[in-house]
């Protein structure tokens, strides 16, 4: 049963339990100055491609070598220290929580399905933490977490779909508005929108874009249809943006935000993907997932406006070559 004040909520076959009450940009603010002693305030690249000048936002730097240390650390420093943490996921989310375990020397359990990319269940596994294989998807794995998480001393941390997870990711864009304040747009990966609607609560008045792969395409279609609802996952791009529905917390950040024009998702093709990923390391050195690539697939593509927007290089955890 929900807790007090609370509400189930069921993502990806799993019921989870979140606050009422929203994430707020006052929550993204907190956040930072949670965070501010153990991750890293990744730099910023400015450059000119094809002509046209450009922001990376290189969070691909950050340790545990994505974004989602963010969220998961957020969420862990704000509940109880002595808890056993407890998620499912992907891999990025997973490595996450790992890397806080190890860094605020707590125990953990991560379920990560079997087709878990073997580069990710190996940096997970060397963190320390208890890794499980099981289950063919995400779901499959996440059921089986939420099993161990309902035991006496134990906590589940969501890969997107808690406020605390999603204010933690919005510290990512918050850093761009305070390190470039003449940046006007801001474009992200979009998977099961933790990242997205973080980054929605510290733009400001800047447009949001929200890139993702046209087979792997959760938050698109949530917004189209108005509500959440199962997508397929079909990209090369899945072990990162690999979520079949929206959380119910990050659709009620974007939904009215994409009402009102302050929010545009977009979409990009598989080939699109390669293109940028191969562009980045062309034109910059920088080598990463395909997930991290779909922002400037979006930009190369035309699908974002804007004079001097941003692109967010979300994560770099693949055994790396050209595709």
């Amino acid at each position: 049963m929900p807790a007090p004040g609370a509400t189930a909520d069921e993502t990806e076959g799993v019921t989870l339990v979140t606050p009422v009450l929203p994430p707020t940009t006052r929550d993204v603010a907190e956040a930072a100055d949670r965070l501010r002693a153990y991750v890293r305030r990744t730099p910023l690249l400015r450059l000119s491609l094809d002509g046209r000048p450009l922001v990376l936002k290189l969070e691909q730097l950050q340790l545990s070598g994505s974004f989602k240390l963010r969220g998961a650390l957020n969420a862990v420093l704000a509940g109880h220290a002595h808890d056993h943490v407890v998620t499912a996921s992907g891999g990025n989310h997973g490595l996450g929580v790992a890397t806080a375990a190890a860094l605020l020397g707590i125990t953990a359990t991560v379920f990560v399905p079997a087709s878990v990319p073997e580069v990710k269940a190996r940096r997970i596994a060397a963190k320390g933490v208890t890794l499980v294989r099981t289950g063919a998807t995400y779901a499959e794995a996440a059921a089986a977490a939420a099993e161990l998480a309902a035991r006496p001393g134990h906590r589940y941390i969501p890969a997107y779909d808690d406020p605390l997870v999603v204010a933690g990711n919005g510290t990512v864009a918050a850093e761009v508005v305070a390190d470039a304040p003449d940046v006007d747009t801001v474009v992200v990966a979009a998977g099961g929108g933790g990242l997205s609607a973080g980054s929605a609560l510290a733009v400001g008045e800047r447009l949001l874009v929200l890139a993702e792969p046209e087979r792997c395409s959760a938050v698109h279609d949530a917004l189209v249809a108005g509500h959440p609802v199962d997508a397929p996952v079909e990209s090369l791009a899945s072990s990162a943006l690999g979520a079949t529905r929206i959380g119910r917390v990050p659709f009620d950040v974007l939904a009215p935000r994409a009402r009102s024009g302050a929010v545009r998702s977009v979409l990009v093709s598989e080939a699109a993907i390669v293109a940028a990923r191969d562009r980045l390391w062309e034109e910059c050195r920088i080598a990463t997932e395909p997930a991290a690539a779909v922002p400037l697939a979006a930009w190369l593509a035309g699908d974002v406006p804007g004079a001097l927007p941003c692109l967010v290089v979300c994560g770099a955890n693949a055994d790396w070559t050209p595709l």
